[in-house]
């Protein structure tokens, strides 16, 4: 017979392990009304990372020289041809996608259509920065073939390359107005009784019929790609604005190095007409070529530094508005 006492704790015994066994839950505490959402993760949010400051984007002349190679392929340009028009419509479609707002100038000369081309960012007080985009009909200068068209890679690819270049880089100040002008018909004269520089002369003529502002100054690129890169001040461009570029080349370290501050040439150029307007005008050109109006003007001879060179001077008289 078992002894009573036992017999009853191994009777609790029991009770309490079958409870055990059946996993009993204790009550879950009542929510606390309106508490806030309880974060159960341990890891750390870290705070948003500022955006970095966007860099400002610069000249580039290894791309000025891609857009001189893209006329060259082009083949000759002279005023009147068809690959002239191409060459139009090639820049208007590059300044259109790069936001600039495009005029088209059109005259004619001795029954001959002459297509200037401007691209205008901005409004204000205006500055304009030009090129000639045609090419000579006939290398008159070459003692081997004279009566062959020119490639013009230094003189008239170069210049256009640059503006182009300049259109997609640069910050045009608040408040003022930045004028890309392509002249045609540059590069005819002395040739059937032309003129040189029609093309700039009769876009000064009719500036106040343009819908853009009269530019204050006027720089002119011309022959400006050379390797050998010798840019001296040209005796007819405006002294006062001469030593603004020149001043700005020597900051940049260039004075020297593809800038010569000293005067030099006298040259007939697109400058004139704006000069015999009223409006200051620098020509930077490098007369120092071997290649000119001959067959040779080719885009080997051209220097993805000497178009650097002269984009960081434009660009800065540009942006800082010297």
């Amino acid at each position: 017979m078992a002894h009573p006492r036992l017999s009853t704790f191994f009777a609790l015994l029991f009770v309490v392990l079958l409870v055990a066994c059946n996993g009993a839950q204790p009550t879950p505490r009542a929510a606390t009304p309106n508490a806030p959402a309880t974060v159960t993760t341990t890891a750390t949010v870290a705070p948003p990372a500022a955006s970095p400051t966007p860099e400002a984007v610069r000249f580039n002349g290894e791309a000025a020289l891609a857009l001189a190679n893209e006329q060259c392929e082009i083949g000759p340009r002279p005023t009147g041809s068809d690959a002239l028009l191409l060459t139009r419509d090639w820049i208007g479609r590059r300044l259109e996608g790069l936001g600039w707002r495009i005029i088209h100038h059109d005259s004619e000369y001795e029954g001959v259509p002459i297509h200037n081309i401007i691209g205008v960012k901005g409004d204000g007080p205006a500055r304009m920065v030009g090129a000639h985009f045609d090419t000579r009909p006939v290398a008159d200068m070459d003692p081997n073939q004279p009566d062959q068209p020119i490639i013009g890679a230094n003189d008239g690819a170069s210049g256009v390359a640059v503006l182009l270049e300049l259109a997609r880089t640069l910050d045009v100040p608040e408040g003022q107005q930045v004028q890309l002008a392509f002249f045609d018909a540059e590069d005819r004269g002395r040739l059937d009784g032309w003129p040189f520089s029609v093309g700039s002369a009769h876009l000064v003529r009719d500036l106040d019929q343009l819908d853009m502002a009269r530019p204050d100054a006027m720089v002119l690129l011309d022959m400006i790609g050379d390797a050998d890169l010798q840019i001296y001040r040209e005796r007819n461009s405006a002294p006062e604005l001469n030593d603004v570029i020149f001043g700005i080349a020597n900051e940049l370290g260039y004075v020297g190095d593809g800038f010569y501050d000293e005067p030099k040439w006298t040259i007939i150029d697109d400058h004139l007409p704006f000069l015999e307007a009223g409006i200051p005008a620098v020509d930077l050109i490098d007369f120092d070529y071997p290649y000119w109006h001959t067959v040779d003007d080719t885009c080997d001879k051209l220097s993805a530094d000497s178009l650097q060179k002269v984009g960081d001077v434009v660009e800065l008289w540009i942006e800082e508005w010297r």
